[in-house]
């Protein structure tokens, strides 16, 4: 069983989860039911990934309890209202065969949109009906999260960015922890484009300390207090990834890590980019 962190609205989530995306619903029935088996429970989807009800099916068939377990699905900028995200919430509970979310996010700013301070407040709503037990965003930049919070009052239990050791996004991270907002790293082990298990410094860590490039990135992410939903397909991958709470990385090798950053240039821009 993983650690967990306490959030702001009173859920606790696992420090590690598992990412779904690009999966479609078979892949991801049986990729859900093996990492349960192994011993995630953080599942991590969105109805963008267009794969819901196959997370749904493979909750199932693991036979972990539904209470063991924190599932959490976002909403794309068609639902970004105030009356609409209720309805988001029922679609995905609906393809994953569920009665709550443990937590929902809003998938993208869309700031060119502009109803995502809209979309914050029908979260907010829906907190108190129970139907969700945290609320959240995801590519959420601080000027984002500024507008939300000084709309409503409340600031997001967690913040999901894209981030690994090439991409640290220290700005980000300092208002998340001025704010008690979680730091959720999508793409934590670089992502397309960003071969990060290939670089010098994590491949030599790697062989000094007998773990895998992906083992030593996933612990430098839970070190630096961050929590990572590597995506594998593979299960002894799976299995790898999520045995990361046995060892501890030197200050001198998380400041070499640190220093992959390459800033905003290998992330997606939030302000540009969403669906």
């Amino acid at each position: 069983m993983t650690e967990k962190i306490k959030l702001l609205h009173g859920a606790e989530i696992p420090r590690i989860g598992a990412g779904t995306w690009p999966l479609n619903d078979t892949d991801a029935e049986r990729v859900v039911a093996d990492a349960l088996t192994a011993g995630y429970r953080l599942i991590d989807t969105a109805q963008a990934y267009g794969n819901e009800v196959g997370v749904g099916r493979g909750l199932r068939a693991s036979g972990v309890e539904r209470s063991e377990i924190f599932v959490t699905s976002k909403f794309n900028k068609e639902w970004h209202g105030r009356e609409l995200v209720a309805e988001a919430a029922q679609r995905s509970l609906a393809a994953l065969g569920l009665d709550y979310l443990d937590l929902l996010l809003i998938h993208w700013p869309n700031p060119g949109h502009d109803r995502y301070v809209q979309a914050w407040e029908g979260l907010v709503a829906l907190l108190e009906t129970g139907t969700v037990k945290a609320i959240g965003t995801s590519n959420f930049k601080p000027a984002h999260l500024e507008r939300i919070i000084a709309a409503t009052g409340v600031a997001p239990d967690v913040n999901q960015i894209q981030l690994s050791p090439v991409s640290t996004r220290a700005g980000a991270r300092a208002f998340h922890a001025a704010h008690g907002i979680v730091t959720e790293s999508w793409s934590p082990l670089g992502g397309q484009g960003v071969p990060v298990l290939d670089l010098p410094v994590v491949t030599e860590i790697a062989e000094l300390i007998g773990r895998t490039p992906a083992q030593v990135v996933l612990r430098w992410h839970v070190q630096a207090g961050l929590l990572p939903i590597p995506k594998s397909a593979d299960p002894a991958r799976l299995r790898q990834n999520l045995d990361v709470f046995d060892f501890t990385l030197t200050a001198e090798q998380m400041v070499a890590l640190d220093a992959l950053d390459q800033g905003e240039s290998v992330v997606e821009d939030s302000d540009v980019f969403g669906h």
